[in-house]
């Protein structure tokens, strides 16, 4: 461990290590916003229209369950090494956790408060803004809470199998030239980025959600 910190010590005042850090932090943060909106978006309209339901459920189904390391052939033939590679990855795996939980909250909205919007003609966007949000934010930043994750662990993964700049990248060099305390070093700053994006996540839910029950109901 004393030289595992002693190697984390010199990795923090490297402008590499920094320059990876960052571009770990960047492509998981743009895969996340992605997944989000496509997510989000893709979930009320599938849970909202009984067609698209039909259409799409069955795809959802088959594709929700596919790993997203199975991708990283054809993410490295489409994109190389470069940063769209991983990107693909954090996208495919971070979409469905958001796409799942928005349909659920969707489906989980009062129908008598839909009927009623219906009968005093909210139209479309009020509707969703005042009826149907309420009842979708839980779902929807449960969604996100699972997406960020994800994305950080096939951000990662991919860094470190594709070879696109990043932390993963950094532990991948370490293994190979046999520089073991680098090399958990920086295994230890991947894990401390994980707890730090859950905590953030947390403190986030808690922020948005205050008028929720299951909120209040925590912090009596």
């Amino acid at each position: 461990m004393t030289e595992i910190l002693t190697s984390l010590s010199s990795q923090l005042s490297s402008a590499d290590f920094w320059s990876a850090l960052g571009s770990t932090v960047s492509g998981w943060l743009l895969g996340l916003t992605i997944a989000v909106i496509i997510g989000g978006v893709g979930g009320i309209l599938i849970a909202s229209f009984r067609i698209l339901d039909r259409l799409l459920s069955s795809t959802v189904e088959f594709l929700r369950p596919i790993p997203s390391v199975a991708l990283v052939p054809v993410a490295a033939l489409l994109f190389g090494t470069s940063m769209e590679a991983t990107l693909l990855l954090v996208v495919f795996a971070s979409t469905w956790q958001v796409l799942v939980q928005v349909i659920y909250g969707v489906r989980d909205v009062d129908k008598v408060a839909l009927e009623t919007a219906r009968t005093y003609r909210l139209g479309t966007v009020r509707t969703i803004r005042s009826v149907m949000l309420p009842s979708l934010m839980p779902y929807l930043i449960i969604g996100v809470r699972l997406a960020a994750a994800v994305a950080l662990i096939l951000q990662i993964t991919g860094e470190l199998i594709i070879g696109t700049p990043g932390l993963g990248r950094l532990i991948s060099v370490a293994q190979s030239s046999a520089a073991v305390p680098t090399m958990y070093a920086l295994v230890l700053v991947s894990a401390f980025l994980g707890v730090l994006i859950n905590s953030g996540m947390r403190m986030a839910e808690g922020k948005v959600l205050f008028w929720h029950a299951s909120i209040r109901g925590d912090q009596k």
